[in-house]
């Protein structure tokens, strides 16, 4: 694709070489602007193939609500380890000191491990906060670009809408129905009586 600095650049010749005094012949002039079309299309093909439409109103949405649904599934995982951590505190209390102290020992272990869960979200929170922005670019270049490129847009849609839903996209998101974790463990149980 050209850059933006190339195109100008063409444009600028062309135009130095028709204001020029000199002969400039029909060939060169002819050359320079076939140069810019190529590049018009060349930006308009990257584009097309770019499919900004799908990227904003599909996939970056998706990647948001999967990275919040770790977020969120992990901190509630978390969470529930620390709570059982607690109750075994509570459970091994007036036992055997040695015991006490060694099953304390591990415990702290454990609560020192789950600090994971802070690290990963935010982390993950700045991957949201960044596909935000390139949304936000996105967005911005569609409306940059106006009408001259809506077809584009309705293309994209088309794409979208031949995408089909794999078993490879991972476990479904809270608000998309889908099988629920209490639902797997469930089967699973029915195995193990």
């Amino acid at each position: 694709m050209y850059r933006r600095d190339q195109v100008v650049t063409i444009v600028n010749s062309v135009i130095g070489k028709i204001q020029s005094p000199q002969g400039i012949s029909f060939d060169v002039v002819n050359k320079e602007l076939n140069s810019l079309k190529d590049a018009i299309e060349t930006m308009r093909t990257e584009l097309q193939a770019a499919q900004p439409n799908a990227i904003q109103k599909t996939h970056i949405p998706t990647a948001t609500d999967e990275l919040d649904a770790v977020v969120e599934t992990t901190e509630k995982a978390t969470g529930s380890i620390m709570d059982s951590c607690e109750a075994i505190m509570g459970e091994i209390q007036g036992s055997d000191p040695e015991l006490v102290q060694k099953i304390e020992a591990h415990i702290v272990s454990i609560y020192e491990a789950c600090t994971f869960q802070d690290i990963t979200g935010q982390r993950i929170k700045k991957v949201v906060t960044a596909l935000k922005t390139i949304d936000q670019k996105v967005s911005h270049m569609l409306q940059t670009l106006g009408e001259r490129f809506a077809h584009l847009r309705d293309e994209d849609q088309g794409d979208a809408a031949k995408e089909k839903p794999s078993l490879l996209n991972g476990p479904a998101l809270p608000n998309q129905g889908g099988v629920s974790q209490d639902d797997i463990d469930r089967l699973l149980a029915e195995f193990d009586s």
